[in-house]
């Protein structure tokens, strides 16, 4: 259902209240051509009277078969964190799930020395059968940098100092539908013991360039660890 077009015939303008006292943050209404559908609308802060867009996060209460979409302009791109800056989920949807096209994380390539040699950190995450680098979603209020510091000391246990002047974009799809967009910065780490978030990370590895290009699968990655090589070596980083 994620990315559909649909129009929405809005019953309740956006800072209308209802009879159970909730006050619509968004303009609300019934989805055309969808039985017993409805949505919230991201990206207008006026009342219209109908709505055309694409369906840009799904709020789901599986167990009791009820759902809600949220409906968004086709050209705009709203993450999990600009929705809950007007959908206060726990709150007023507390049996739901909140599910996002678009999804943004950050992380780095983090390289030490070892034995006078330059090797990179690779992890296998629980969800993944390969190799890749250390990130996660952007919490509320982070920069960018700050997520990929946090994202690494959180699943390595490793405190890295980034380096300036380097950032890579990497696009690719999950399941054929989510749209996710990954910032991918350089950081280096004085520290000697890898300890991995057991939770998440199944295991971890650190490698000579060559070794870690030969691991990774997707072009995605091996783009972003060239790139991040190029600029080391370039700057005598490394």
């Amino acid at each position: 259902m994620l990315g559909k077009y649909v129009r929405v015939r809005i019953v309740n303008p956006i800072g209308s209240t209802d009879e159970a006292g909730y006050t619509y943050p968004l303009n609300f209404g019934e989805v055309y051509n969808e039985e017993n559908r409805f949505a919230f609308v991201m990206g207008i802060h006026h009342p219209v009277k109908n709505f055309d867009g694409r369906v840009i996060a799904v709020l789901s209460d599986r167990k009791n078969n009820r759902y809600i979409w949220v409906v968004a302009p086709k050209s705009t791109r709203f993450i999990i964190n600009d929705i809950k800056e007007y959908i206060n989920v726990e709150k007023d949807f507390p049996t739901y799930r909140l599910d996002c096209l678009y999804e943004n994380s950050c992380g780095a390539v983090v390289f030490r020395d070892i034995k006078g040699e330059v090797r990179y950190l690779l992890i296998k995450n629980k969800r993944s059968a390969h190799w890749g680098f250390p990130k996660g979603h952007i919490e509320p209020g982070e920069t960018k940098e700050e997520t990929a510091y946090r994202e690494v000391l959180e699943e390595t246990g490793l405190h890295i100092n980034i380096i300036p002047g380097f950032s890579c974009v990497s696009r690719y799809k999950i399941r054929e539908k989510v749209d996710k967009m990954v910032t991918i910065f350089t950081g280096t780490t004085s520290d000697t013991s890898t300890v991995i978030q057991k939770e998440e990370i199944e295991d971890y590895i650190w490698l000579t360039y060559e070794k870690a290009m030969n691991l990774l699968k997707f072009e995605n990655d091996k783009n972003i660890l060239e790139s991040a090589y190029k600029f080391l070596d370039s700057n005598n980083i490394i």
